[in-house]
């Protein structure tokens, strides 16, 4: 599903180069749900814009699904990204002023889905993280937790094959957080390959395995012990 080789990212700043990613190799097979962990400034935020196509890097190889993506161009890495990858955010980045179904929708329109098949593929998503009750509610109306519902809705409603959560509980109470990361072991249960971002160690404990990072290198790279299940 993804296969990173020797993966180099550096950053110029001030006249200094920074080596943000140092020779990074990383595999991730179809149906795992992988959390990457580390302090910060240890790169694993690069990491996950690089795995979502969303940054560069200045050497090595990536593939995606199969597909070469080391090379692309801005607008086949956005088609890539459109039809292969579903995001999830700390920050939920939905539309304001776009209803709950709008915002769902939203990925299907930029991909040219007709309009009759964009709400039912829509709702059926909204019914599947639980708020298909919320349809016409807009983001203010709704709790914080519902919002990050609304963004999973809204990342598996192209059916991605593979789901990448930045932080995704990171604005969450500890209740909340539980209710999402169950969302996330159904679907990695039902099949989706879940990468997920995240500095709280207890909740990688709901993932399947975890890959460390420490100064743009891998650390550690383990197997869950005494998984959480939900």
């Amino acid at each position: 599903m993804i296969d990173l080789k020797n993966v180099v990212k550096i950053y110029q700043t001030g006249g200094e180069e920074l080596i943000a990613l140092k020779n990074i190799s990383l595999h991730i097979d179809k149906g795992e749900f992988t959390s990457i962990m580390g302090p910060s400034g240890s790169g694993k935020s690069t990491m996950m814009n690089i795995l979502g196509l969303l940054d560069r890097f200045d050497e090595g190889t990536y593939l995606l699904n199969g597909q070469d993506v080391t090379h692309l161009t801005d607008k086949e890495s956005a088609k890539v990204r459109n039809k292969e990858i579903g995001f999830v955010f700390q920050s939920f980045n939905l539309m304001p002023r776009m209803t709950i179904l709008e915002n769902v929708e939203l990925p299907m329109v930029y991909a040219g889905v007709p309009r009759k098949e964009r709400r039912e593929r829509a709702i059926a998503a909204l019914e599947q993280v639980g708020l298909k009750d919320r349809v016409n509610h807009r983001p203010n109306a709704i709790s914080g937790g519902q919002k990050q519902r609304v963004a999973i809705a809204r990342a598996i409603v192209n059916q991605p094959v593979v789901l990448m959560a930045d932080e995704p509980t990171g604005n969450l109470d500890s209740k909340t957080t539980l209710e999402i990361m169950k969302i996330f072991q159904d679907l990695n249960d039902a099949g989706t390959t879940v990468v997920m971002v995240t500095h709280e160690p207890d909740v990688a404990q709901y993932t399947k395995r975890i890959v460390s990072f420490k100064d743009g290198e891998i650390l550690g790279d383990e197997p869950v012990k005494n998984r959480k299940k939900l």
